[in-house]
């Protein structure tokens, strides 16, 4: 796409959000090159400077310059092993609390407390 019409499409949207008083994040607004990496002119959202990212995450998924998918694989495969460590922790912890309740002589007193509320 021609960078001068990509230019006043931006400037269009700004002027119709302001139309409708309608707010842009321009924090969250970046540049993603996708193919070769041609040097663009800066791009500008509401008199800002819009930044060139080799990488994004758009609804979720991280998209990067050369369209490949390894850098979203890895953050999902990161994010599992975050969660299973999160399990295995939970886990460990419920064995050695039923390991110590066991251990103590506890467990007894509880089951006497149950025996006497159920009839």
């Amino acid at each position: 796409m021609d960078i001068v019409h990509l230019q006043l499409a931006l400037t269009s949207l700004v002027e119709w959000a302001n139309e409708w008083q309608l707010a842009i994040s321009i924090e969250k607004c970046f540049v993603l090159n996708i193919g070769k990496q041609v040097p663009t002119p800066h791009l500008h959202l509401d008199n800002c400077i819009l930044l060139v990212v080799p990488l994004i995450r758009d609804l979720g998924v991280l998209v990067s310059s050369n369209l490949c998918p390894s850098a979203h694989v890895n953050d999902m495969i990161a994010k599992a092993h975050k969660r299973a460590y999160m399990i295995h922790r939970a886990y460990v912890t419920l064995i050695l609390f039923v390991h110590t309740l066991f251990m103590s002589g506890l467990w007894w007193n509880i089951i006497e407390l149950f025996a006497r509320l159920i009839p």
